[in-house]
C-alpha cells in the first residue's frame, strides 16, 4: 500500500471529488494539449503538400489555413452547442447515439477510440522525433524513449485529474508562451519591413523549385492534412464531468479559450510562412529543419530563446498524448454505462480516475508504438481519420438536434452544422482516398472491428439484462435444505472444517472420497472412530460416506460425475458442494500443493446448473 501511495497518491474519498474538479486554466492543460500542439504539425502537414508549387506554395498557405480556421469556429461552435445540450459528457458518441441512433452513436466512439490511441502514439512519437531530430545520438533508442515518455504520461494519470493538470500546467503555458511571442515579434518585424522582414537566421533549405502546376486535387490535399489542426477540439465535450459547477459554463469558457489560442497560432503561422518564404521541407532528407524551427531561427536567430521555443516543441509534443488519457477513459466510462464495455470500465479507482480506462489506452498505444518503431512517418497516415469521422457524427447529430428541438436560433444553428457536416465529410473523403495507400487501410479496417466488438458486448449485456429481469415477489414455496456434497481427500484439518460447514446447513450430507491406485482407505477405515461417533453423540443427522473407484488414476472427473448424477436423480433438490481449499498466505507456497479445489470450482461453474451452488472453506496456513 505504501509502494501504491509513494508511485500513485493516497486514495481519496468520493467527499474529495470536488476538489479534483477543473477550472479553465487547468483545464487547458488536460484537455487542450493535442489540440494546441497540432499548431506544431498541423500548417507543416500542409505545407508538406504544396512543396511540388514551390514559392507558389507559400502564396496559398495563407487562404487554405483560413479556411482551416473557418471550419475550426463551426466545429467549435457545435461543441459548444453539444457542451450546452449534454453535460454528461460523451461527446460525438453521446450527439450521435441521441439524434442518429444507437448504431450511429457506437460506430462514432469506435472512430473516437481509435483516435485516441493514435493521438496518443503519434504524440509521444512525434515528440520523441523531434528529439532525435535535435540529439542524432539518440536514434536507436527511439521506441524505448516513446515507452518511457508513455509510461510516465500513464503514471501521472493515474495520480488523479488535478494532479496531472498541474503536471502539464507550465509546459502548456510555455508553448503558449514561446509561440505568441514567436508571433508577435515576427509580425511586428514584418509590419516594420513593409511585408518584407530580414530573418535573423535564413533556414538551411531554400524553398525547391516548383515541379507541379497548381490543381484543385493539390489545394483540397493540402486542406485535409491542415485539418490535422483541428485533432483534440472533441476533448473539452468529453470531459464535461471533470469541471467545476457550473460545469457546462467552464468547459464552454475552457474550449472558447483553447479554440481561440489555437486561432491565434495557426494564423500566425500562415502569415510568418508567408513573410519571411519558409517552406516545408521534404521529410527524412539530411539536414531536415521543422517549420516553426525555420521560424524560430528567422525571428529570433539561433540564441537561448530559440532553444527555449524549440524546448516548449518538444515538450509539448511529446506530452500531448494526455488529451487522449483525459478522454479515452470517459468515452469508455459513456460506453460502459450503456453497456457497450465491461461495467468496470465505469467505474473510479483509488484516486478518482477511471483506471481501466487509463491502463487500457497506455497497452494500445504501447503496442502501437512497438507494431510501427515509434517512427512518427509510419503513424501519420492513420491519423486523424477518427476525428474527422467523430466531427462529422457530431456535426450531423446536432443538425438533427435542432430540427427535434429547435429553440431560439435554431434555423441558425442547424445551418452551421449543417456547413460543419458536409466540410468534415468531404475532408474525410479527401483524407481516405489521398492516404489509402500510406496506411489509412489499417484505420479503416479496425474502426469497423472496434464497432462490431462493441456490438457484440452490448447484445451479450442486454440478453443477460433480460435473463436476469426479475419484478416477482420472492417464492418461498418448497423451500428444503441442499443435499450436500463434501469431496473429502483425507482426512486433515481442511476436510474436518469442511465436513463441520457441511454438517451446519443440512441434514443430507454425502462425504465423497475418490479412490486411485495407491490411495490410502485410511478415511473408510476409521469413518466410524473420526465422524460417525462423534455426530451420533451431538445427535446430529451421520453424514453418507460415497466411496468412488477411479481406474484411471483421475481425481475431479470422479467427482464431477457424481455431482452431476446426483443432480439428475434429485430434480427437486439444490445441490450444495463444500469444496475444502487450503489457502497458503504466501503465493509461492501454493506452488507447492495441488490446485485440485481451484479446478473443481472453475470446472463445477463452467458445466454446472443453476441448482448447484459451490461453497469454498479455506484453511488458512500458519506462517
Amino acid at each position: 500500500m505504501k509502494l501504491l501511495s509513494l508511485f500513485f497518491g493516497r486514495p481519496l474519498s468520493s467527499a474529495e471529488d470536488s476538489e479534483e474538479k477543473l477550472g479553465p486554466a487547468r483545464g487547458i492543460p488536460i484537455f487542450g494539449l493535442d489540440a494546441l500542439g497540432s499548431a506544431a504539425y498541423g500548417p507543416e502537414a500542409a505545407l508538406t503538400i504544396l512543396i511540388p508549387l514551390g514559392v507558389a506554395g507559400l502564396h496559398f498557405i495563407v487562404p487554405i489555413l483560413a479556411c482551416v480556421i473557418v471550419l475550426l469556429i463551426v466545429v467549435c461552435l457545435s461543441y459548444l452547442q453539444t457542451i450546452q445540450a449534454y453535460p454528461s459528457g460523451g461527446g460525438a458518441y453521446t450527439v450521435a447515439t441521441k439524434n442518429l441512433g444507437a448504431t450511429w452513436g457506437v460506430l462514432a466512439a469506435a472512430a473516437l477510440m481509435i483516435d485516441y490511441v493514435l493521438t496518443a502514439a503519434v504524440g509521444v512519437a512525434a515528440g520523441v522525433g523531434a528529439a532525435v531530430s535535435a540529439i542524432p545520438s539518440l536514434e536507436p533508442q527511439t521506441l524505448t524513449l516513446c515507452l518511457g515518455i508513455l509510461g510516465l504520461i500513464t503514471i501521472v494519470n493515474l495520480r488523479g485529474t488535478r494532479e496531472s493538470s498541474g503536471a502539464f500546467f507550465v509546459p502548456t503555458y510555455l508553448f503558449v508562451a514561446c509561440m505568441i511571442a514567436m508571433i508577435g515579434v515576427g509580425l511586428w518585424k514584418s509590419i516594420a519591413a513593409g511585408g518584407h522582414p530580414a530573418p535573423v537566421l535564413t533556414a538551411h533549405h531554400h524553398v525547391l523549385a516548383a515541379t507541379e502546376s497548381v490543381g484543385i486535387w493539390l489545394l483540397l490535399r493540402a486542406f485535409s492534412s491542415g485539418c490535422t489542426a483541428m485533432t483534440g477540439v472533441e476533448a473539452v465535450s468529453n470531459g464535461v464531468t471533470a469541471f467545476r459547477d457550473p460545469r457546462e459554463k467552464t468547459a464552454q469558457i475552457t474550449l472558447a479559450s483553447m479554440a481561440g489560442i489555437l486561432i491565434v497560432m495557426l494564423a500566425g503561422v500562415a502569415a510568418l510562412c508567408r513573410f519571411y518564404r519558409v517552406g516545408a521541407q521534404p521529410p527524412g532528407q539530411s539536414g531536415y529543419e521543422s517549420v516553426l524551427s525555420q521560424l524560430a531561427h528567422a525571428v529570433f536567430g539561433s540564441g537561448p530563446v530559440y532553444y527555449v521555443i524549440i524546448a516548449s516543441i518538444l515538450l509539448v509534443l511529446s506530452l500531448q498524448a494526455n488529451t487522449s488519457f483525459a478522454d479515452f477513459p470517459r468515452l469508455c466510462r459513456a460506453l460502459a454505462a450503456d453497456g457497450y464495455l465491461p461495467s468496470v470500465f465505469a467505474n473510479r479507482g483509488r484516486r478518482l480516475v477511471y483506471t481501466h480506462g487509463i491502463v487500457v489506452l497506455a497497452v494500445l498505444s504501447a503496442i502501437t508504438l512497438v507494431i510501427f518503431g515509434g517512427i512518427t512517418d509510419r503513424l501519420i497516415p492513420l491519423f486523424a481519420i477518427g476525428a474527422v469521422l467523430s466531427f462529422t457524427f457530431s456535426q450531423s447529430g446536432m443538425v438533427f438536434h435542432w430540427r427535434k428541438n429547435g429553440g431560439a436560433h435554431a434555423r441558425r444553428n442547424l445551418a452551421i452544422n449543417a456547413l460543419g457536416a458536409v466540410s468534415t465529410g468531404l475532408v474525410l473523403v479527401v483524407i481516405i482516398v489521398s492516404k489509402f495507400g500510406e496506411g489509412a487501410w489499417i484505420t479503416l479496417l479496425v474502426i469497423p472491428s472496434i464497432f462490431f466488438m462493441l456490438r457484440g458486448i452490448g447484445r451479450a449485456h442486454e440478453r443477460v439484462r433480460r435473463e436476469l429481469a426479475n419484478w416477482k415477489p420472492l417464492p418461498l414455496e418448497a423451500l428444503q435444505p441442499p443435499l450436500v456434497v463434501a469431496p473429502l481427500e483425507q482426512w486433515n484439518r481442511v476436510s474436518q472444517a469442511a465436513l463441520q460447514f457441511a454438517l451446519t446447513i443440512s441434514t443430507d450430507v454425502i462425504a465423497l472420497h475418490v479412490q486411485t491406485e495407491g490411495s490410502s482407505d485410511e478415511l473408510e477405515q476409521h469413518w466410524r472412530e473420526w465422524v460417525q461417533d462423534p455426530v451420533e453423540k451431538k445427535g446430529v443427522a451421520i453424514p453418507q460416506l460415497a466411496l468412488v473407484t477411479s481406474p484411471y488414476r483421475f481425481v475431479v472427473q470422479p467427482i464431477l460425475d457424481y455431482i452431476f448424477k446426483l443432480e439428475r436423480d434429485h430434480p427437486d433438490r439444490r445441490i450444495a458442494v463444500v469444496v475444502p481449499t487450503l489457502v497458503e498466505r504466501r503465493f509461492y507456497k501454493r506452488l507447492l500443493h495441488n490446485q485440485r479445489s481451484q479446478l473443481l470450482t472453475a470446472l463445477l461453474v463452467l458445466n454446472g446448473d443453476r441448482r448447484i451452488s459451490i461453497i469454498n472453506v479455506p484453511w488458512y496456513s500458519k506462517r
